[in-house]
């Protein structure tokens, strides 16, 4: 804060945060960054009966920083937002029924703007309480089982055949192998775009997977190999041509390597050129799962593929995607038809 005293002189005040404590010292100064630690260390010693301890302590703990970093920047989003509304709750108060009503109404508010955004911050809140809770440090989960209040209608978002053809007719030449790549192995963008011809030994691709969710747990690190489809094959073969082994499989336009947010953007731009609509790229890890399902494979050999718990991929299954595909029913008559032959 820039203020004039009664001399006509101008000076700087710095604070912690707001409605923090002022800083001592010139900006910068090694007596600024001290002031600045002693009130963080003071904040966190005042607030140790508070819901901002747990959610600092969260902060530090290795499940928070072993998340992708894109998935850290969005959980500290939305843990700001979480402070901002709650960090001042009491720990002790948590037991109490009515805290769950005051959270569930918090989201509520939330979904004012976005749904999606509403549960997403739900679900970091969720998490929070459920590692505090593993740890001693609340005596109780208030969110657990909390459900949504974004449904999102994906049981038909599949690529199907026309938006793959449309995808390779008008979209841009450089993205075409990301598509192939996604449908031949179901992985994630992010997996995608960082993968390396070092990974690739000409018959199969070897990763490590950035994130593996579900809804139980989190692990990061699951190690996927994927035997490489004859079509796929053929365009890694060609592309591979004159290629450092070390480089990035995905380039852009340029040559250079994707950030995740420069390929989001160029995606959204080819599939409106293309006019590919109602699905993203997201869909063609689902739509993986679907080919492969409808090509006769099991889900513990989906799953092998595609890196997801063989639960997350009968989940799938089940829910979203085959309940809807008339080729599932027509290929299950077949398959009757042919068990139903009189014997010669």
């Amino acid at each position: 804060m820039t203020t004039r005293l009664r001399s006509g002189e101008k000076v700087t005040y710095y604070y912690a945060w707001k409605g923090g404590p002022r800083l001592s010292g010139a900006f910068g100064s090694p007596e600024f960054h001290a002031s600045y630690a002693d009130a963080v260390r003071s904040r966190r010693a005042d607030a140790s009966h508070l819901l901002r301890s747990v959610l600092d302590q969260y902060q530090d703990s290795s499940d928070f920083t072993d998340l992708a970093k894109r998935t850290r920047a969005d959980y500290r989003k939305h843990l700001r937002v979480i402070d901002a509304e709650f960090g001042d709750f009491p720990l002790a108060a948590l037991s109490d029924r009515r805290t769950r009503g005051e959270f569930m109404a918090w989201r509520d508010r939330l979904a004012g703007t976005s749904r999606r955004q509403a549960d997403y911050a739900f679900a970091v809140l969720a998490r929070v309480m459920s590692w505090s809770l593993d740890r001693g440090l609340v005596t109780v989960n208030p969110c657990l089982a909390g459900g949504r209040v974004y449904r999102a209608a994906r049981s038909d978002r599949i690529w199907t055949s026309i938006d793959e053809a449309a995808f390779y007719a008008r979209a841009p030449d450089h993205l075409h192998l990301a598509l192939a790549l996604a449908l031949w192995t179901g992985q994630r963008q992010g997996d995608l775009i960082a993968l390396t011809w070092a990974q690739y030994d000409g018959t199969h691709l070897r990763l490590i997977q950035g994130k593996t969710v579900s809804k139980v747990r989190r692990s990061v690190g699951k190690r996927v190999v994927i035997r490489v489809g004859a079509p796929l094959k053929a365009r890694l073969d060609a592309i591979r041509v004159g290629r450092a082994t070390s480089e990035t499989i995905l380039l852009t336009e340029r040559g250079t390597a994707w950030t995740e947010g420069g390929f989001r953007a160029s995606w959204r731009k080819a599939c409106a050129l293309a006019g590919v609509e109602g699905v993203t790229f997201h869909d063609l890890r689902g739509t993986a799962v679907t080919r492969l399902a409808l090509a006769g494979a099991t889900p513990p050999e989906i799953a092998t593929v595609t890196g997801h718990s063989l639960k997350d991929v009968n989940e799938i299954l089940d829910a979203h995607y085959l309940n809807r595909d008339p080729a599932l029913g027509e290929a299950a008559i077949r398959k009757l038809e042919g068990e139903d032959k009189p014997p010669e």
